[in-house]
Formats: structure tokens, C-alpha cells, sequence
């Protein structure tokens, strides 16, 4: 695995660092991309690179393949929430509403970014014989959750592009699948109401949220030889949650 390049966005923190330290603990050549400070960590080579910027994001592919020479996977992994309900209604009038800009800043992140990327990164794969192409959806993504109509749209978009480009990129040795997280205890989550959170592992059959660990464990896996027959895929790690129990 020395020899293999990944790129991780969104890596700085909790899942994506997660990911980031499991690749490089096998070996891979890591860049690490986010909206943070770069330089180099203990998870890999750090970029500073916006998702949403075309620009900057052909850039810093550039940059990895001057560095290595190549491009063997690709963690779309940045995504950013800005939760609301469509309409607060109570006493016969409108007391709040998810706004275009928190609407438009989540499409922006989770579901341009996811392709601007792809978009930018898949021309080195293909020159380099080929490569994997890993999404981050979400269980919202597969059934939606109350309050967040931005992300659940945005993760179920993710879900389709990821089908699209696995018969798109296949000709090319590039194999491209999704993972569906379900309630992970990342800083972000963490740091919600004990009631909330009580309420996760309530309805998660296995009576836990998942770590980090859990979803970076999904990606190594589905980046390996072990998973080469599979593409255009969606796995749901997230503890055999059952919507509505």
C-alpha cells in the first residue's frame, strides 16, 4: 500500500480524521484536504481547500499529483449542517423557516463539493489505470429526518451521483460506492443534549451510536482489493437503526 495516494476532504475532524489516520496506518500517502489550516499531522499531507471553489479544488489535485505522482482513492467526506424545519408554525402564524442561504450553503458543501471534486480528481485515475471513489451519504439520506430537508436532500443526491458515476466510471477500472452513516458520535454530535442523544441510541438496535472508527473501518474496506467487485453500492453502517422504533 505504500505506493497508494488518498485524498480525505473534510478530514480534519471526526470521521475524516478517523479515515484519514486508518489509511495511513496501511500505508497509503494521505492528503488531507479541509477548510483549516494546512501543513503536515499525524493523518497526512494538510491542504486548505474550500469543496465548493472549482478553482482551488482542481488546484489542490494538482498539487497532490506533483507530489506523488497519483491518485488512488477519493473520501468525499466534507459536509457541513444547517438544520431547520421548512416552516415553525404555531398559533396560526409563521414563527420561522429554513432560509435559502442555509439551503443553498449545505447544497453548496455536501453535493457540489462532492462533484467538483469527483469531477477533478477522476482524470488521474483514469491516468493512472484506475481508482475508487468513496461518498458520504446518510441514513437521512435514504429516509429522511425531520428538520433537515437541506442535508437529507442533499445526501440522497449523493446516493444517486455515486449510481450514476459507477456506470459512468467503470469502463475506466474506477469503482464508485456510498456509505451511510447512522448516528455517530462524532465532536459535532457529541456535544448535543444528553436527551438527544439518549434518544439516538434508542433507536439503534444495537443500543450504541457508532465511532468514527466505525465509518473509516467502511471506507478502508470498500477501498480494497477485498470489495473489487463491488460498485455503485450504498453501505448503511449505523448499527441496524430502524426508522420510527
Amino acid at each position: 500500500m505504500s505506493e497508494k495516494v488518498v485524498i480525505v476532504t473534510g478530514g480534519a475532524a471526526g470521521i475524516g480524521r478517523a479515515t484519514a489516520r486508518r489509511f495511513a496506518a496501511a500505508g497509503f500517502r494521505v492528503a488531507v484536504w479541509d477548510v483549516q489550516a494546512g501543513g503536515e499531522g499525524s493523518e497526512g499531507y494538510i491542504q486548505t481547500v474550500d469543496v465548493t471553489n472549482a478553482a482551488a479544488v482542481e488546484e489542490a489535485v494538482a498539487v497532490v499529483v506533483a507530489r506523488w505522482g497519483r491518485v488512488d482513492v477519493l473520501v468525499n467526506n466534507a459536509g457541513i449542517l444547517r438544520d431547520h424545519q421548512l416552516i415553525k408554525w404555531k398559533d396560526d402564524r409563521k414563527l420561522a423557516e429554513m432560509t435559502e442561504k442555509d439551503f443553498d450553503a449545505v447544497v453548496a458543501v455536501n453535493q457540489k463539493g462532492v462533484f467538483l471534486c469527483t469531477r477533478a480528481v477522476v482524470p488521474a485515475m483514469i491516468a493512472g489505470g484506475g481508482g475508487v471513489v468513496l461518498n458520504a451519504s446518510s441514513v437521512v439520506g435514504l429516509y429522511g429526518n425531520f428538520g433537515q430537508t437541506n442535508y437529507a436532500a442533499t445526501k440522497a443526491a449523493v446516493v444517486n451521483m455515486t449510481k450514476t458515476w459507477a456506470r459512468e466510471l467503470g469502463r475506466y477500472n474506477i469503482r464508485v460506492n456510498a456509505v451511510a452513516p447512522g448516528f455517530i458520535a462524532t465532536e459535532m454530535v457529541t456535544a448535543m443534549p444528553e436527551k438527544v442523544l439518549q434518544g439516538m441510541v434508542a433507536h439503534t438496535p444495537l443500543g450504541r451510536m457508532g465511532k468514527p472508527e466505525d465509518i473509516a473501518e467502511a471506507y478502508f474496506w470498500l477501498a480494497s482489493d477485498a470489495a473489487g467487485f463491488i460498485t455503485g453500492t450504498v453501505l448503511s453502517v449505523d448499527g441496524g437503526l430502524v426508522v420510527g422504533t
